[in-house]
């Protein structure tokens, strides 16, 4: 069992205890050692975000904002998000906070919960520790449905791209998602291409490309990072019962 709130405690404790001045001058830190090498077509354990200062995440993936069609500004001035703006979660219209509908793909990598990876010959399962949620990633070699039924993660077919990079093609999406918590909307004609590579053995780093010709002008591409905890295990955390969502209007 991990506990990440007593973790940090230590280390903010230890970095007042212990000054950095010797002999009156600075201690140059050591250098880090670089992490192992990643194991070929593995992408197993258990990961945790870990994104670059200033990444914009809250508002929209990465630096770069989307252009957006005129239905796509219309949709964004229609969402009340709580995250950063004037509303109060009794005011939002927040999908994930007023009903606790899955967020969906991409959205999912921004919730501050930890995931789990793990592989076999048929797939690729994403056990997200927000909500219980999974993601099945298939690798055998299947086509998407014709017709698929529209769903909250999509459906998802990968493929191998030398050893280190899983290639993720999903389709197949509802339209009741936010792509951001800032309410950028989608319609039901989402595409969303994902490169997971695992850079070393201690880090993943998945780009992430959303194309919407209902919604976007032109494709919106952002990336997240992640590292890995082979110490954590996945926790049990259930959205009705942290949220109050059914005394929010419907």
């Amino acid at each position: 069992m991990r506990d990440r709130v007593l973790g940090i405690s230590l280390v903010f404790a230890l970095g007042l205890v212990c000054p950095l001045i010797a002999h009156g001058q600075a201690q140059q830190p050591a250098a880090a050692k670089p992490a192992p090498p990643a194991p070929p077509r593995d992408l197993s354990g258990v990961w945790n975000a870990r994104n670059p200062r200033g990444t914009n995440l809250p508002n929209g993936w990465g630096k770069v904002p989307p252009v957006l069609t005129p239905w796509g500004e219309e949709q964004l001035k229609l969402s009340k998000p709580s995250n950063g703006g004037p509303n109060t979660l009794e005011q939002t219209n927040d999908p994930v906070i007023t009903k606790c509908l899955p967020p969906g793909v991409p959205r999912i990598y921004l919730h501050p919960f930890p995931m789990e990876i793990s592989q076999n010959p048929k797939e690729v399962l994403m056990l997200f520790e927000y909500d219980h949620t999974v993601r099945r990633i298939f690798i055998d070699g299947r086509k998407h449905p014709d017709e698929p039924l529209p769903t909250f993660m999509g459906d998802s077919i990968g493929s191998w791209e030398g050893n280190d990079t899983l290639v993720v093609d999903t389709v197949g999406f509802n339209d009741a998602t936010w792509l951001t918590r800032s309410g950028h909307r989608h319609s039901d004609q989402l595409h969303v291409t994902e490169r997971m590579k695992r850079v070393d053995r201690d880090h993943l780093q998945i780009d992430i490309t959303m194309e919407d010709p209902k919604a976007l002008v032109k494709p919106w591409q952002g990336q997240m990072n992640f590292e890995l905890h082979p110490e954590w295990d996945i926790l049990e955390q259930d959205c009705t019962e942290n949220s109050d969502f059914l005394s929010f209007e419907k």
